[in-house]
This record gives C-alpha cells, sequence and structure tokens, in this order.
C-alpha cells in the first residue's frame, strides 16, 4: 500500500500545523503583553520515598491515579539487567531486587503495596510484556501487554486478586477488526460515566477499541480519521526514498502507524488519541466521528512525540498535558485549541528532567506523575503551582525555587 499524495487536508487541519509553526513568536509576542497563562509545575524530588527490600524498577510504562490519590505503576521487572542486579560480583549481592511489576504507592510517596506477574497455574496469563494500567472507581486495576503474545487484558482488585480476563492470549498477528481479540494494548482508560473502557490497541493492531466495563464486551472500533481500522506495516510510511515520517511537505497518514498509544475520552465527549510516530493527536467524539488533528514536533523521527496525555482537574478540564518521550518534555497544551502554551522538562538523569517520559497522569490536587521507559526507569511527581503567566515555549528543568 502506497500513500496517495491526494489526501485532501481540512481546515482544522492546516490552522493546527499553521498554528504550530507560529506557536514560538506568537507566544513571544504575548508574552510581552503578559496575556498567556498556563498551569505550573515544580519537581518534588524527595516523591517516592526510597522501597524497601533493594527493589529498583525496569522499563517503567504505566502509570494510574485511584480515587484516595494514591498512584499505581507497571513496569518490566523482567527487563532489568544483570549488571543492575549485581549477577556474578558478590560483593554487591544486597542489590539489587526486582520489584513486583505493579506498585502502588500513597500520596506522600510510600510504598503500599506491590504484586504481579507471571503465576504456574493461575486462571490468567500474564503479558509477556507489560504496558498500560488503569484503575477504575472501585479500584480494580485494569492491565495490557505489547508483547508478542499479548491479544488480551487482564482486570484485578488492587489486592492483585485476579477478576477478569478479556482476549485470548497467545494469538499471533494482527486483526485490526477482530471483536474478540486484541494485539499489543498500549493503554487503557475506564470511563466511568458510560461504564466504557478505552484501549489504545495499537502495537500490532493499528486502532480505539471501546469494551462494556462489565462484561468486556466489544461495543465499537475506529482507525484514523474515525475510518475502519486498517492493518499496514512500516513499509507503508515509505516516501520512495526509505524515508519514514511525517513532515510539511507531505500528506499526514491516512491511517494510524505503530503505536496508536493513548486513547483517552474527556468529560465533554471527545476522545483524544495518540498516534505515536505521525507525531499527531487526532480528537474524535465518543462514537468515532472524527473531529480534528494537530502535530507536536512535527519533523521528529523514530519513536515519534505523541506519547501520552492526561487533562488537568478543572472542571473544564481547560488544559491538556502531553508526554513527549522522544523530545523528553511535556507540552501543556490548551484542550479546546489544541494550541501548545509551553513545555516543561528536558534531557537527563537529575529530578524534574527525562529520558523517555513514557506515561502521564494527574490526581485530584492537580498534580502530575510522570513515568520513563528505557534507560529513565523511574516515576517522578510535579506539584500543581496554579497558574502563572508564561514567558518562553520551552521552560527547562522545573526544580523549586531555593529557600
Amino acid at each position: 500500500m502506497r500513500l496517495s499524495r491526494k489526501v485532501i487536508l481540512g481546515g482544522a487541519l492546516v490552522v493546527a500545523i499553521a498554528g504550530l509553526g507560529l506557536g514560538q513568536a506568537a507566544l513571544e509576542a504575548n508574552a510581552a503583553q503578559q496575556t498567556v497563562e498556563a498551569p505550573r509545575f515544580e519537581v518534588d524530588p524527595f516523591w517516592p520515598k526510597p522501597m524497601p527490600n533493594g527493589w529498583v524498577l525496569g522499563l517503567t510504562i504505566g502509570v494510574a491515579v485511584d480515587s484516595r490519590d494514591h498512584v499505581y505503576i507497571i513496569h518490566r521487572a523482567n527487563q532489568i539487567n544483570a549488571a543492575t542486579e549485581g549477577a556474578g560480583d558478590a560483593g554487591r549481592a544486597e542489590c539489587c531486587k526486582q520489584a513486583p511489576p505493579i506498585l502502588e504507592f500513597d500520596a506522600e510517596g510510600n510504598l503500599v503495596k506491590g504484586w504481579g506477574g507471571p503465576v504456574e497455574g493461575a486462571p490468567y496469563t500474564w503479558p509477556e510484556s507489560n504496558h498500560g494500567i488503569a484503575v477504575d472507581r472501585f479500584d480494580n486495576v485494569w492491565i495490557g501487554g505489547n508483547g508478542g503474545g499479548d491479544s488480551h487484558i487482564l482486570k484485578f482488585t488492587r489486592d492483585g486478586r485476579f477478576l477478569a480476563q478479556y482476549g485470548q492470549p497467545n494469538l499471533p498477528g494482527v486483526d485490526s477488526k477482530s471483536r474478540d481479540r486484541f494485539a499489543g494494548v498500549a493503554k487503557l482508560i475506564v470511563d466511568e460515566s458510560a461504564n466504557e473502557v478505552y484501549l489504545a490497541d495499537g502495537y500490532r493492531n493499528k486502532r480505539v477499541a471501546v469494551l462494556d466495563q462489565n462484561t468486556g464486551a466489544m461495543k465499537r472500533m475506529w482507525g484514523a480519521y474515525g475510518k475502519e481500522p486498517v492493518d499496514v506495516t512500516a513499509a507503508d510510511f515509505t516516501d520512495g526514498r526509505g524515508q519514514e515520517g511525517w513532515s510539511a511537505d507531505k500528506a499526514p497518514a491516512p491511517f494510524f502507524r505503530n503505536p496508536v498509544h493513548c486513547a483517552d475520552p474527556s468529560t465533554d465527549g471527545f476522545v483524544y488519541v495518540c498516534d505515536r510516530q505521525n507525531n499527531r493527536l487526532q480528537v474524535f467524539r465518543k462514537d468515532g466521528t472524527y473531529v480534528k488533528e494537530a502535530f507536536y514536533a512535527p519533523a521528529t523521527l523514530g519513536d515519534g512525540s505523541t506519547w501520552d496525555v492526561s487533562f488537568s482537574r478543572d472542571p473544564q478540564q481547560k488544559y491538556m498535558y502531553l508526554a513527549d518521550g522522544k523530545n523528553d518534555r511535556v507540552w501543556i497544551i490548551d484542550r479546546q485549541t489544541l494550541a501548545p502554551l509551553t513545555t516543561f522538562g528536558a534531557g537527563g538523569r537529575y529530578p524534574g528532567q527525562f529520558q523517555a517520559v513514557h506515561s502521564i497522569v494527574t490526581d485530584s490536587q492537580g498534580n502530575i506523575y510522570t513515568t520513563e521507559t528505557y534507560e529513565g526507569r523511574r516515576v517522578q511527581k510535579f506539584v500543581y503551582k496554579g497558574i502563572s503567566r508564561v514567558t518562553q515555549m520551552h521552560q527547562g528543568t522545573p526544580w523549586p525555587a531555593r529557600p
């Protein structure tokens, strides 16, 4: 399949791209008049507190918050390398050990509980590659996976008691039109108002899938622009010279690339989908009707710029926070216009910096929590400091002010 250059650019798309291209100049002009405002955050370098038992994290690839503002993360404990664990080095035997794949922290950063992982004889199949975690209003925990055999999702109580498995595990290949199997779920979000679960079913499949929260039955699905999902490969995105990725001189891809990395419903009836390697967010109504799209750091290659989103906690959800794992920053966006207002974060290992910021969530107080994959391997807390005037697009590391 080859990309057609005859894709018609909708007015909303053109405006979005133009707005992003002029974003810095417009921001600087407005900042001079002190008219641009956005939420401000400071990293909490003391959150979470040190874990017991010499536990360390592997690739940390999911984060969720429950009704008590307890923070849950999921990581790949089996991807902690031998050097980190001190294998073969008796002098380092006390450090380090794999933490359980699901960890729960309270609001102060104390570890509450750790659980999960494969269990022989269990009535469920643990994912080959953990990916994505959600907590519903009953504090049940939902997880997905993006391994080759991860064609299912799991549901547990907050204590780790198994509740349900939806989809059949270990089904090879892809089928973005299937109603009873998945293929590499990147993220899950529970829409309590509709009793539904949204899946970014996007590492091998290329779609948004919506399930009944109680039964796991498929209710609807869609692909890019609200069309029928299409199974594609990397070859479908080359430009004839072997170059992948979107740029201003190419028509936007008419389908999702690998991976579809988030699908988050807002309180006013829209769904925001991270089409990660296409560097774009697409916005839909909950029935799958396409509304508009916007691109962020559109020249980004490789992993892409749009990894995950979360919303501010005001009733209107005025702001949206976008994790950009390739460029190591969090974008703060006006949710209605999709215009970027500012960013925080920078590449690095110090508090407030990132190495592949992967997932993001907001608690009831407006604080942000992020996880990092690859060599980042951690969770961080960014404390909400209210609304402030913005003077530059990229703020860098949001350290607290010195006392």
